[in-house]
């Protein structure tokens, strides 16, 4: 079931753009996902589920849920409850019918329609937390991060995946790659995906330049997350970062 909360009223120009974005894309959105990743999105994603260690009797928030494909690989892997929130009711609505076709998954997954900045939960409310491909549509990741980590537990795994800008020698194929073979590709997809094509590269590469690595991970301890670590995936091309809620 999607349950829909209050959104806030003021919306902001970089997340109206990334809902304008993806709109159209929910219907093929997983199998073109992992295809422009060149097939390497669906490793990432488990290796972030990996590092999250939940128990079969725990409850995990996963923002920016997108088509349930964390929430349902939560689920497979570790048998846990999971509440799956997006701000896209056309991604949730595709997730709700993926998990229509499958009742052991719809019985785990609760799939709400919210925000990161302001999550509609209690503190602490969680026991785990995951986010993917998240930070680089809000204005503000330092606070972001912080309600993210508001409605964890004490000692509770938070985990998220992003994409990277490769280094030295790789930098430049990463370039020529998300510059001309992104948008090539999308391009045979279709005009929207033309357009997501175009658009992935200079947003990676513009929130690292204002968010470096260490800055993220800097951020992630401000936020009352202990032991970061950062895990670069396919020759940095993405990254799963992850650590352990502090106590109070």
């Amino acid at each position: 079931m999607v349950r829909a909360e209050q959104r806030p009223t003021s919306h902001r120009r970089r997340k109206d753009h990334a809902l304008a974005l993806f709109e159209h894309l929910p219907r093929r959105y997983d199998e073109l996902g992992a295809a422009l990743s060149l097939f390497q999105d669906p490793r990432w994603r488990r290796a972030m589920v990996a590092a999250v260690g939940a128990r079969a009797s725990d409850r995990v928030l996963d923002v920016a849920t997108g088509t349930g494909l964390v929430a349902q690989e939560l689920v497979r892997a570790y048998g846990c409850r999971v509440v799956a929130l997006d701000q896209s009711a056309a991604m949730l609505e595709r997730a709700h019918r993926k998990l229509e076709a499958d009742p052991s998954l719809a019985d785990r997954v609760e799939l709400i329609t919210g925000e990161a900045e302001s999550l509609p939960f209690e503190d602490g409310e969680f026991d785990h937390l995951t986010f993917t491909y998240l930070l680089r549509y809000v204005d503000d990741p330092a606070a972001t991060l912080g309600e993210l980590a508001r409605v964890v537990r004490p000692g509770g795994r938070v985990a998220c995946l992003e994409f990277s800008v490769p280094r030295g020698a790789w930098l430049w194929p990463w370039r020529l790659y998300t510059r001309v073979g992104l948008p090539a590709l999308g391009r045979l997809a279709g005009r929207h995906w033309y357009e997501v094509g175009r658009f992935l590269g200079p947003s990676i590469e513009g929130f690292y330049a204002r968010h470096p690595l260490e800055r993220q991970l800097a951020m992630w301890r401000q936020s009352g997350i202990a032991s970061v670590t950062a895990q670069p995936m396919s020759l940095g091309g993405g990254v799963v970062i992850s650590g352990t809620r502090g106590g109070d």
